[in-house]
């Protein structure tokens, strides 16, 4: 039989406290080590009792929980804290695991979800509560969104123009580039530099190379290159292609309706 996971309670609540060392009293896989009541007694305690994992209440007297976690992670960082507080507010959940919390439940969550969340932390899991659990995945996996594009006054021919022309291009090199004729450049390049509201060709390169523009495409062809770091990039001229970076996949699944995030891979 395996060794049972050791557990220290920080809560100020009496009635709270007492139901969390009741529920990891009779569990047969865990054991309690201790029961804090501010978040300086939990700090004192975690280095005392060198428990496995530690049920974090955020409002505390004193010592908050999210700056006693991080003490704790800190002193021990073998040491799991599970977070198990009233607030469901996005601040106070990623302040919680910037601090290191390996996991965060409401006090809502049933006996059955707490001893799972236990042993999901003990085993180097992060997991999260049933109501956050869709909350956080879907922050996860949401796609960043675009930034905006620079010089937003003009329009998306006027950047391409632009663009060339901070590479250091002619006009006539613009509109065998672009399949254009030189006159319809020229007017381009005018329109640019009236919304710039710059003299001559050179001012508008100065502004287009601060914002970034004019550098050439360093990946050539259709096959796409690898890149310094492992990484690996679909040339844009698939028109879809998107940056892959290499490193260990993180899986993410539900269970017992909590979400936890595990490494996968090696």
């Amino acid at each position: 039989m395996s060794e049972p996971i050791r557990v220290l309670i920080a809560d100020d609540h009496p009635l709270f406290r007492d139901g969390l060392t009741a529920l990891l009293t009779d569990g047969p896989d865990t054991e309690l080590t201790g029961a804090a009541t501010s978040g300086t007694e939990a700090v004192e305690m975690a280095r005392e009792t060198q428990p496995d994992v530690v049920i974090m209440d955020l409002h505390m007297p004193g010592l908050n929980g999210i700056e006693a976690t991080r003490r704790i992670v800190a002193d021990s960082p073998h040491i799991k804290v599970l977070v198990l507080t009233m607030f469901d507010d996005d601040d106070s959940i990623f302040s919680a695991l910037r601090a290191g919390a390996r996991g965060y439940l409401l006090k809502g969550a049933d006996q059955e979800q707490i001893r799972a969340a236990v042993r999901a932390a003990a085993n180097g899991e992060i997991i999260f509560g049933t109501q956050l659990a869709a909350r956080m995945l879907a922050y996860f996996t949401t796609p960043a969104s675009a930034p905006p594009p620079v010089f937003p006054q003009l329009t998306d021919r006027e950047r391409e123009v632009l663009d060339l022309v901070a590479q250091g291009r002619a006009n006539m090199a613009i509109a065998n580039k672009l399949g254009l004729s030189q006159k319809t450049v020229r007017n381009h390049v005018s329109n640019i530099l009236t919304k710039l509201q710059v003299a001559d060709r050179a001012q508008a390169i100065v502004q287009a190379r601060d914002a970034g523009m004019g550098h050439q495409s360093r990946v050539l062809g259709t096959s796409g290159a690898f890149l310094p770091g492992g990484g690996a990039f679909i040339s844009r001229s698939h028109r879809d292609g998107y940056p892959m970076t290499a490193g260990r996949p993180v899986a993410e699944s539900v269970i017992d309706g909590s979400a936890r995030l595990r490494r996968t891979g090696s």
